[in-house]
């Protein structure tokens, strides 16, 4: 199967920056899109932004101009540059693949298990 591992969450303070990564192991036959979603206390799931294996990417209104997907496909790493944060971006940030773990397989959605983010006013 296909493990997804993020880091680089914390507290940081309105205007500030973090630099969120998730690295993909495991069984890894291929990986399409990747992405990342976040969900704040008391809403839905949603997405922020994702990005294909040929580097084209898709934000969130909400975060178009502030935050940047980028990814390294040969470390299976995704990363998600997030500046200029505000308070509304508080919440737990999610990884997600669109991966194969072996030849045979169909692709599936593979998650990570979440990192906080929090910027405090």
């Amino acid at each position: 199967q296909v493990q997804l591992v993020e880091s680089g969450g914390g507290l940081v303070q309105a205007g500030g920056s973090l630099r969120l990564s998730c690295a993909a192991s495991g069984s890894i036959y291929s990986i399409d899109a990747m992405g990342w979603y976040r969900q704040a206390p008391g809403k839905q799931r949603e997405l922020v932004a994702t990005i294909t294996t040929r580097g084209t990417t898709n934000y969130a209104d909400s975060v178009k101009g502030r935050f940047t997907i980028s990814r390294d496909n040969a470390k299976n790493t995704v990363y998600l540059q997030m500046n200029s944060l505000k308070p509304e971006d508080t919440a737990v940030y999610y990884c997600s693949a669109d991966a194969r773990a072996r030849s045979w397989d169909r692709n599936r959605d593979y998650w990570g298990q979440g990192t906080q983010v929090t910027v405090s006013s």
